[in-house]
């Protein structure tokens, strides 16, 4: 997989000039890696922390500042080479990047910045291994009350804290009270509202349970449909074991086994220790068989 990967960078390289024959888009790139352009383009956000599209306009951008710098070619024909329709678009693209517009950083030779040619490999740390089994699982209901959130990668994620606080413990016995089936329990379900995987980014939060039953109108349903799940558990300190667990998912166990994510929530249920500092946790992470 990191192999197909690695050729999918190197086909964007070959393509950062626009004008060049051949499409440099999600669709293309995913065919080159032997999946599906909704599981690269998550792969990629995860592994490269933040999304495609950003990542190959800083690339142009960074080709196109070496050449506006260069003075070879017109700002228009530097803009038109790496896809932009107009010497406007350019400039406010190539200022976002570089903090400055491409004519002044040409009459003054300012310092640019410059985004690395990326490639993945596998870095193997520590000596444990993941724990995960594969289920199949019916069409399933998510049953709970969600928010709107930021993503935090290290650390207490106070949106989420506060979204729990403000339902009440009443609130969350009555919704534990629901659950009929695994992942059993009050569990959290993360909804990834687009690729990026990038700190700040917003989702969709549920604090919620798996469940058949009747569903009071308190709360709100995320209908999931059926399809196979990968299952992954973990012990340790909260909340890293949790944080570490879903990082090290997508960097190190999708690159090396036949899966591919599909679209639906991620699900987490956890068993805290008595004072909270350490918990057992199980992620749920909605997968399809990927062939060779």
């Amino acid at each position: 997989m990191l192999e197909r990967l690695n050729r999918a960078l190197d086909h964007i390289e070959e393509h950062l000039v626009a004008e060049r024959d051949g499409a440099l888009d999600a669709a293309a790139l995913a065919r080159i890696a032997a999946t599906s352009e909704y599981h690269f383009r998550r792969m990629f956000s995860a592994l490269a922390g933040m999304p495609l599209c950003e990542y190959v306009r800083r690339r142009r951008l960074t080709v196109a500042g070496a050449e506006v710098l260069a003075g070879e070619r017109t700002l228009l024909e530097i803009a038109v080479r790496h896809g932009y329709g107009s010497g406007e678009a350019f400039a406010r693209a190539f200022r976002a990047v570089h903090g400055v517009g491409p004519g002044e950083a040409r009459r003054t030779g300012a310092a640019l910045s410059a985004q690395p040619r990326m490639s993945f490999r596998l870095v193997v740390e520590g000596s444990s291994s993941m724990r995960y089994r594969v289920v199949e699982k019916k069409d399933l209901r998510v049953v709970g009350r969600k928010a709107r959130v930021p993503l935090v990668h290290e650390g207490e994620n106070p949106a989420i804290a506060a979204h729990i606080r403000s339902l009440g413990q009443e609130t969350i016995e009555r919704l534990g009270r629901l659950s009929d089936q695994e992942p059993r329990g009050v569990v959290s379900a993360v909804v990834h509202l687009g690729e990026s995987r990038e700190e700040g980014v917003e989702l969709d939060y549920w604090h919620a349970v798996v469940s058949d039953a009747e569903v009071p109108a308190e709360f709100e349903v995320l209908d999931v449909p059926a399809g196979s799940w990968a299952v992954f558990e973990n012990e340790g300190p909260l909340p890293q074991a949790v944080q570490h667990l879903w990082r090290d998912i997508f960097t190190q166990w999708f690159p090396s086994n036949p899966y591919a994510i599909r679209p639906g929530p991620e699900i987490m249920s956890i068993s805290p220790s008595e004072d909270w500092s350490t918990a057992r946790a199980a992620l749920w992470i909605p997968v399809e068989h990927t062939a060779g």
